[in-house]
């Protein structure tokens, strides 16, 4: 159940609902907007008719929504069909007119590589440098990560570009470590029902990216998204990744769908991840172009000074020119359907 105030209600009418959900021994979820506050009422009710005639007879209450839905604060309902905008920083946020870009290697490889890719990307247009300082691989002789190590050259590169920092986290008990460096946290596709890190992340105070499983459906995707929202953090992007197929032709098949489908199901803001949807070089930048045609809020790209050399997704990362080029041609896109793409974050040299 879902109950929308009226344009700025009072502060003492939103405290009359909340007493009244906490008396009935019922979970409220507050999510504060610049006109309007809507309240999710999370639980139980033993007679639901009789509730919702409670709430919508309390001062200050514009609507009160029965959801059907299993996630119900991360349904387009729960902010009465308004989309959130997710901010990162003063130059970062997803949902708004501006396309957020991501971009960087899949692996964190040494200082070196990331000053490099850092200076160049943001010089292109990128927003947010994006790196892998744990990895999490197929074989456990695999590269890993460097650890804090590698977040340590992607917190000092980004810095140096203006960038904003996104990186997976794999464990919950690295959470806190991660977030000491990196200004979004990053689900990946593997994790996307691990639970217990779910919760933990729903905890932290900074945004959460939040990638769809290798096989996931759309609803379970966005019950994972609920379990982040339900423990508290309300700053959730979701990344369609590509989901696994019988065709060996790409890594994956890139859902584009999704993102118009996931965008009437809920309010949160949506990305794609090209790179990882494809798998292939050639593939990434049309894949790119399309996903914002399609209305993405952003792209996650893997970016490599090297890509021969890369310790991994060496097959899909776009070179240093690659991503320069297909920045330019994402804001002839971006501008054709009323959006704009991030600019230069340094002078170039």
């Amino acid at each position: 159940m879902i109950i929308v105030m009226r344009p700025h209600a009072a502060a003492a009418e939103i405290d009359a609902v909340e007493a009244l959900i906490a008396k009935l021994k019922l979970s409220a979820h507050v999510s504060r907007g610049a006109e309007r506050t809507i309240v999710g009422v999370i639980g139980a009710p033993p007679d639901k008719e009789t509730l919702l005639a409670q709430f919508a007879g309390l001062d200050g209450v514009e609507s009160v929504v029965p959801i059907s839905r299993s996630y119900k604060l991360v349904s387009r309902e729960a902010r009465g069909g308004e989309r959130s905008i997710v901010r990162v920083n003063d130059r970062v946020s997803f949902g708004g007119s501006q396309i957020a870009v991501a971009a960087g290697p899949c692996s964190v490889e040494s200082r070196e590589q990331l000053e490099l890719t850092a200076t160049s990307v943001a010089r292109s247009g990128a927003n947010i440098l994006r790196g892998g300082a744990f990895k999490p691989r197929t074989s456990p002789y695999a590269f890993q990560g460097l650890g804090e190590e590698g977040l340590r050259y992607m917190r000092e590169a980004a810095d140096r570009s203006d960038l904003a920092v996104v990186t997976e986290v794999l464990d919950p008990r690295d959470v806190a470590l991660v977030e000491r460096y990196a200004d979004i946290l990053q689900i990946g596709a593997r994790n996307m029902q691990n639970f217990t890190l779910l919760r933990e992340v729903g905890g932290v105070r900074k945004p959460v990216l939040l990638k769809r499983g290798l096989a996931a459906t759309i609803e379970e995707w966005l019950m994972a998204a609920e379990y982040i929202v339900a423990a508290g953090n309300h700053d959730v992007v979701l990344c369609e990744r590509g989901i696994r197929s019988f065709d060996p032709a790409t890594r994956n098949v890139l859902d584009l769908a999704a993102v118009p489908v996931v965008q009437g199901l809920t309010h949160l803001p949506v990305i794609v991840d090209p790179s990882h949807g494809t798998g292939v070089r050639a593939l990434v930048a049309p894949m790119s172009l399309a996903a914002v045609a399609a209305g993405a809020d952003g792209l996650i790209i893997e970016v490599h000074p090297n890509p021969a050399a890369a310790f991994s997704d060496g097959p899909q990362s776009l070179t240093l020119p690659n991503f320069e080029e297909l920045m330019g041609r994402l804001r002839t896109v971006a501008s054709a359907i009323g959006r704009s793409m991030p600019q230069s974050q340094t002078a170039p040299v």
